[in-house]
């Protein structure tokens, strides 16, 4: 049975702008139905890499790949964007300026009024409709953004910076909206600094430094790949751990308020968890046991440094 190919691939893509090399042989394979991350630090070449999927710009060299084919200019009307920069227009009414944007993806003007409307109502905002973009909050026009990037409901979603000016509630309501998008099938890439959203909704990803991939691969897997075998554990004062053994050692060791907590590190890769447990349950009253996996914050600092 011949395996699935990518939704989006793309192939060994170079850009250079007046001498500076944004994307150096740049290849990402995003699955279908997922959600991919796609990270790395400013100037990086994300915002390069996604203009190049749209269409925005050419590469110099490389191929973008979408479903199977390489890419075609009619397939950007199966892709909702939405930049970093928002840029919709501020003396523009908002239900108007809308369905305008709507029907240019293709949308038939009863589609786009029927659709935006669905949506609004969805977000409570109908009372927007008809006031002018500037007198709107910057989260305000960036929930009206997020339905125009939505609404014609494109296969493909690129979300650059989705989050960028939410307080904490609508953050977590666009996070929602975004998964809810996942279950139905869409696949999306998601751009972004803040490595916490990528543990909570990605599932693939790829890190771009100084113009090429340096890290990708499938999130949880990434993180076990750059665990160091160190668990903290919470016993109680029942029992003195003693100074390691010949399966651990003890790294760090503090008080809490009726026990200690103790950060131990296997002593070989060999030592199986239950091996450890077994052993360590002999010396003191374990209260919890957990292995210590690292951020994707912290795969990305030591990454990029």
């Amino acid at each position: 049975m011949l395996q699935e190919s990518f939704f989006l691939e793309t192939k060994n893509v170079i850009k250079r702008y007046a001498g500076h090399l944004a994307l150096d042989n740049v290849s990402i394979q995003v699955p279908r139905g997922k959600i991919f991350g796609l990270l790395g630090p400013n100037g990086a070449g994300k915002t390069t890499l996604i203009r190049i999927i749209n269409r925005i710009t050419a590469p110099d060299s490389g191929e973008v790949i979408f479903k199977g084919n390489k890419m075609f200019p009619a397939d950007v009307y199966n892709i909702g964007y939405l930049p970093e920069e928002r840029g919709l227009y501020q003396k523009m009414k908002v239900g108007e300026q809308a369905v305008y944007l709507a029907r240019l993806k293709g949308l038939p003007i009863h589609d786009a009024q029927k659709g935006l409307t669905l949506w609004f109502e969805k977000f409570g905002i109908m009372d927007w409709w008809n006031k002018r973009l500037e007198e709107l909050s910057k989260g305000m026009q960036q929930k009206v953004q997020f339905i125009i990037t939505v609404v014609h409901d494109p296969e493909l979603l690129i979300f650059d910076e989705p989050f960028s000016g939410f307080d904490p509630v609508n953050a977590d309501l666009l996070k929602k909206e975004i998964l809810e998008l996942k279950e139905k099938g869409k696949t999306i890439i998601f751009s972004t600094h803040n490595m916490s959203s990528v543990e909570e909704i990605c599932d693939e990803f790829a890190l771009i430094r100084k113009s090429q991939v340096v890290l990708n691969g499938n999130v949880e897997e990434v993180r076990s790949r750059y665990k160091k075998d160190t668990f903290i554990l919470k016993i109680d004062n029942l029992k003195n751990l003693p100074n390691g053994s010949n399966l651990f050692s003890i790294l760090e060791e503090k008080p809490f308020y009726y026990g200690k907590i103790i950060r131990i590190k296997k002593r070989s890769k060999n030592v199986s968890n239950a091996d450890l447990i077994t052993q360590l349950s002999t010396m003191c009253n374990i209260l919890s046991f957990e292995e210590e996996i690292p951020s994707m914050n912290d795969i990305f600092i030591r990454t990029v440094s």
